[in-house]
This record gives structure tokens, C-alpha cells and sequence, in this order.
């Protein structure tokens, strides 16, 4: 069983943020699967599926961002998730817009969700995808990733989110973590 979560903040004033980003990866997912999240369990909304015959749980945590780890926490345990198996998605300010990558674990960076998740999970040797949301403005970070995603940025965001998706589907598949790393880590420029 996988576990695919992704991380951002669940009121409607957040919908289209920059900290909403791993929300609109994993619903991508949903709509690729022709899937809904339809279950509040956990502190999430949760989509149950299969992808390639594999059972797949997408999770959206409802605890805001700096809790997420709590979300995380009651699902692994609660469905026995392998960290081998759990994969999350969310937005990084340190990598430049449109960027994707994967890695097979490591620290949280500056992300205070995943700070979270690794500090209640005890453990960081689990997949994550990270989109660049390249912070180029002087407004402070918490007023950025709160701030709507503009047009212009849409363009450049749209097809990190879709490979992130595709990401997402190619490891619930079982592919092995370092050919979907392969396949869809995307590295633009810095423009700062």
C-alpha cells in the first residue's frame, strides 16, 4: 500500500497559494485517476484507489501546514505505510519556479511542514517531490507562500505540477524511486 500526501492549507482563501501546491499536484492525480477525495479520516481528505493494481491512499492534510506531521503520523499508523511507500509534495521556496524535484529523503529544508511531518514520523528516508515557487519578491516568506499564484507564474508552475503528478503515479506504481527521479526532476535556472 502507498501513501501519497500533499501538503497545504485547507481554507478556501488558500486555494490557489503558493503553499496550496502540493494540494493541486495531488488533485491533478485525482483527476488523471478520474478520482475524488470523498473520506475525512486522520485529520486529512483522503482519495482510496489503485494504480496499477496497487492500493493507494492520497491524503490532503486539514491541519493546516506546520501541523501536517500529525496528519501524517495517524495515517502511517493507522494503515501500517511503509516510509518506503509514503511519498509527499509541496512547494519549496528555495528552488526556482517550475522546478521539480525528487529525492529519496533528507532534511526539511526550510519547509515548516515537512519539519513537522519528519519530527512526528521520526524518520526522513521517505520520497518527496518538491516544487519551486522561487521566492524573487522582497515581501516576507510567510505573506509569499500565502499570496496568490498569478498568470505569469501559472505558466511557469502548470507543467511542474502535471510532472509532479506523473511522478506521483510512476512511484504508486512501484517504479523504483531513482528511475521516477530520473524521469521528472526538472532543473531550471535560477533567475535571482
Amino acid at each position: 500500500m502507498y501513501l501519497i500526501v500533499g501538503l497545504g492549507n485547507p481554507e478556501r482563501k488558500y486555494l490557489n497559494t503558493f503553499h496550496n501546491v502540493g494540494f493541486m499536484c495531488v488533485d491533478l492525480l485525482a483527476d488523471k485517476l478520474g478520482d475524488t477525495f470523498t473520506k475525512s479520516e486522520c485529520k486529512a481528505m483522503t482519495m482510496h484507489t489503485r494504480i496499477n493494481g496497487q492500493k493507494v491512499i492520497v491524503a490532503k492534510p486539514l491541519t493546516y501546514m506546520n501541523l501536517s506531521g500529525e496528519s501524517v503520523v495517524e495515517l502511517v499508523n493507522k494503515y501500517k505505510i511503509d516510509t518506503a511507500n509514503l511519498i509527499v509534495v509541496y512547494d519549496d521556496v528555495d528552488l526556482p519556479m517550475g522546478s521539480v524535484r525528487i529525492r529519496k529523503g533528507g532534511s526539511a529544508g526550510t519547509h515548516n511542514g515537512m519539519r513537522n511531518i519528519i519530527s512526528l514520523l521520526g524518520d526522513t528516508s521517505f520520497a518527496r517531490i518538491r516544487i519551486g515557487i522561487g521566492k524573487q519578491t522582497p515581501m516576507q516568506l510567510v505573506d509569499f507562500v500565502l499570496s496568490n499564484v498569478g498568470d505569469d507564474d501559472k505558466k511557469l508552475l502548470n507543467p511542474a505540477l502535471k510532472g509532479g503528478a506523473e511522478a506521483l503515479y510512476d512511484f504508486a506504481s512501484g517504479q523504483d524511486i531513482d528511475r521516477v527521479m530520473v524521469a521528472h526532476n526538472v532543473k531550471l535556472p535560477s533567475s535571482k
